[in-house]
Formats: structure tokens, sequence, C-alpha cells
């Protein structure tokens, strides 16, 4: 349970850090970050949106995903299996964040309610259309109607590999399926599934290594895998025979699509592999010409569940947004889906404001 709880708050709290740490150089190239942070690149927050450690979509949507899976949890108690259908719901309050000044009179839930996460952070206008227009009416019984493959499917999708108890198949294809609510091409969402096995593998205590080819052989088996098995491939590759360097990192993408951002953390993390060096590989994913908040959050991720939350450098997680919200929603997730949710809610009792907090419907 310890050890648990300690690679979910460090899953979720890396992954705040690393959106963070991008999050001010996002769009700028290599040669203005190394003259602004010198050759180590960026080690510490830099201003953004008015403070320093402010957070992104990347984190946004990744608390609403917990929160999702948490109400699916709930919603067991009326004989409704575990269902990703529940994330629609989830991401469409996420939505309500984008367009709202602030929280509603009545709010849906705990994040609803939270001021700081109704702020406009550079939403990815693929998620923010996909999701208009399902609220508009468009289908819902598939993936949406677009060919995106941007990295807003990856950036997301750490919590899936969270739960625990489920094969690392039912894994894939839960968080591939939330991806294809807002992205339409296949590699979104396969880098979305593989990403989660390998946060799976993690969090079961395997290293890096072996997580990473667990998750790889779970993507074979699934058809239009080849872009995100040749990119990790790539990464791979670049860890065991390339100079640990920004130009490395480049030569790998720019990170604005899945299969690149997802490949760029995983080498950062595979190059800086000790609990020690977790700021030196979120440096290292943050550190170039690209999507730097969304690589950054995703190696973050990778090291908080690989490591654990004592592995977090202190001197970023004090102040990184949202921290006292995040560390609430991993105990909480923790709870649901451990037998201390025995506690709080069931089909016949108790009947705690546990189900007011995380309402099933």
């Amino acid at each position: 349970m310890i050890d648990f709880r300690s690679r979910v708050r460090g899953c979720l709290l890396g992954g705040a850090i690393g959106d963070a740490l991008g999050a001010p150089v996002e769009f700028r190239s290599l040669a203005d970050i190394r003259a602004r942070c010198g050759d180590a690149g960026v080690r510490g927050y830099l201003p953004y949106e008015g403070r320093f450690g402010a957070v992104t979509d990347d984190t946004q949507m990744t608390l609403f995903t917990v929160e999702g899976l948490i109400r699916a949890g709930v919603r067991t108690d009326r004989g409704i299996g575990f269902t990703t259908a529940v994330l629609r719901g989830a991401y469409d309050r996420w939505l309500d964040t984008q367009t709202l000044p602030g929280p509603p009179r009545q709010p849906d839930g705990v994040l609803a309610a939270q001021p700081w996460l109704y702020a406009r952070r550079a939403p990815g206008t693929t998620c923010l259309t996909a999701l208009t227009s399902a609220r508009k009416g468009a289908a819902t019984d598939g993936p949406a109607a677009n060919d995106s493959k941007g990295c807003g499917t990856v950036m997301r999708s750490a919590p899936f590999g969270l739960l625990p108890g489920r094969d690392p198949g039912y894994v894939f294809d839960l968080a591939a399926t939330a991806a294809g609510y807002t992205h339409g091409h296949v590699t979104g969402q396969l880098a979305a599934g593989a990403f989660a096995v390998l946060v799976d593998g993690l969090r079961r205590g395997q290293d890096l290594p072996t997580a990473l080819a667990g998750a790889r052989r779970v993507l074979v088996g699934h058809a239009g895998h080849e872009e995100t098995t040749a990119a990790l491939d790539a990464a791979v590759r670049a860890a065991r025979e390339r100079p640990v360097a920004a130009e490395t990192v480049e030569s790998l993408g720019g990170g604005w699509i899945a299969e690149e951002a997802l490949a760029i953390a995983v080498y950062a993390a595979l190059v800086h592999p000790a609990p020690d060096q977790v700021t030196d590989a979120l440096a290292l994913a943050v550190t170039h010409s690209g999507d730097s908040d969304s690589t950054g959050a995703i190696c973050g991720n990778i090291l908080g569940a690989w490591h654990g939350e004592d592995a977090l450098p202190p001197e970023l997680l004090f102040e990184v947004e949202g921290r006292g919200v995040l560390g609430e929603l991993a105990d909480d997730f923790v709870w649901e889906f451990t037998d201390a949710r025995r506690r709080l809610h069931g089909e016949h009792g108790p009947h705690t404001r546990w189900t007011t907090r995380y309402p099933g419907a």
C-alpha cells in the first residue's frame, strides 16, 4: 500500500513538475533556451502565467482522467461495469474549465469546484474541437472525426497505467479508447495505450527497460502500431548509441505528435535512470525546440511511477501549481482502487460523502 501510494503520487506530481518546467520554453528554439538557461538546459522554473511552477492543459486533463476513473469505480456499485464512457463526461467537465470564467454555482464534482483550473493554458485545438463537436451532437460511438495524432492523447493517459490488478492488454485498450474521444488517428490512440502499459509496468515495480519491453509486446499486437513502435525503438537506440544531448532529443522529433512525445520522454528517462537524476532527465526532456511541456509531463509521469514520490526534487515540487489538489486526487485514487474503498462506499453501504465528492453518474 505504501509503495503503491508513493508511485501514484510520484506519477501525478512528477508529471505536473515536468509540465511546469517545460511550459515557459514551449515554442522557443533550442538556441534561445540555451542562451537563457545555459548548456545544462531548463533545471528550474521560469516565469509563466504570472508565477513560477504554473502547469498547462497537460496536468489539467490528467487530473480529469483521474477523477473520471474514480467516478467509474463508484459507478460499479450500481452494477455497471467499469467503463471508459465515464471519461467522456470527465473531459466534458474539463471543457467547461476552458470556456467558463470560474466554477458554476453547483459544480459537478471536486475538480469542477477548483478556481485555479479555469485557466486556459494553451489547450490543444484538437481536444477543444472534438469535445465541443460532441457537445453539439456529433456522433460519440467511435473515435473523433479527425485525423489527428497530436500528443494530447499521451500526456493525459498515465492514470490508466496506475489502475491496480488489471491485465496490461485491458489497460492498453482503456487508454486507447479514451484517446479516441478526441483524436481520430490510430497512432495517437496506440501511443496512449503503449504509454499506459509502460506506466503499469513501472507501477508493478519493473525497471524502465523491462516495462518498455512489455509495452512494446502489447503494442505490436495492434494494427497500425508501426509509427509508435518505430519511435520507441528509435528512443532505445538513441539512448544506447547517441550522445546525451538536446540534439539527440531533437533527432527524435518535436514532440508535437503522440509517438514523438512518448519517444522523447522515454529517451530522457533511459539516459538518466537513477532516482537522484530526476532533474537531469526532466531538464533533457524539456530542453528542445518543440512541445516541451508535454514531453516534460510524460517524462515526469514515467520517473514518478518508477521511483516514487520521494525521488521528486523538492526545489521543484514545493511550488508546482495545484500540488495540494494533485496530492488529494492521488490519495483518493489509491483509496478507490484498494480495499479502502469498502470503508467509503458500496451497493449496500457504507454511505459516506465520498459519493458526493465523486458522483457515479
